[in-house]
C-alpha cells in the first residue's frame, strides 16, 4: 500500500511539473500564431502567460523578449522595440538572440526608425 501512495505521489508530482512545461509551450506556440496573424494584442497575452509559467526556465526569456519587440516594431512603436532588442543584448550577450537583435537595430537605424547614437547628440551652438 505505501508503494501505491509514493508512486502515485511521485507521478503527481513529475505531471505538475510537465504541465507546467507544456503550458509555457503551449502559450508560446499561441504567441507565434498570433504573432503571424497579425494580432499583437494577443501575442502581449500570450507572452505574459509564458513568462508567468517560465520563471523556473530562464532559458525561454531572451525568445520571449525577441518576440515583443518584434510586436512593438510592428505596432510601429520603434524607440520601445530598439530598447527591447538593447535589454536583451545587454541581458543575454552569448544568446542567439542577442545576434537576431543587433541585425533589428540595424534595421532600424538604415531605415531610420531609431537614430544612431552620435546623430542623438545634441551639441549646443555658439553665438
Amino acid at each position: 500500500m505505501r508503494f501505491v501512495l509514493i508512486a502515485a505521489l511521485a507521478l503527481a508530482v513529475i505531471s505538475v511539473t510537465g504541465c507546467t512545461r507544456w503550458s509555457m509551450n503551449h502559450h508560446l506556440n499561441n504567441a507565434y500564431s498570433a504573432y503571424d496573424r497579425g494580432n499583437c494584442e494577443q501575442v502581449t497575452l500570450e507572452l505574459s502567460k509564458v513568462e508567468r509559467a517560465s520563471r523556473a526556465r530562464p532559458y525561454v526569456w531572451p525568445e520571449v523578449s525577441m518576440m515583443r519587440g518584434l510586436c512593438l516594431e510592428r505596432q510601429k512603436l520603434f524607440v520601445d522595440a530598439a530598447q527591447t532588442y538593447q535589454f536583451i543584448i545587454a541581458s543575454y550577450p552569448q544568446s542567439e538572440y542577442a545576434f537576431r537583435a543587433r541585425a533589428r537595430l540595424e534595421t532600424l537605424q538604415s531605415l531610420g526608425h531609431y537614430p544612431l547614437r552620435s546623430a542623438a547628440v545634441v551639441r549646443p551652438t555658439r553665438f
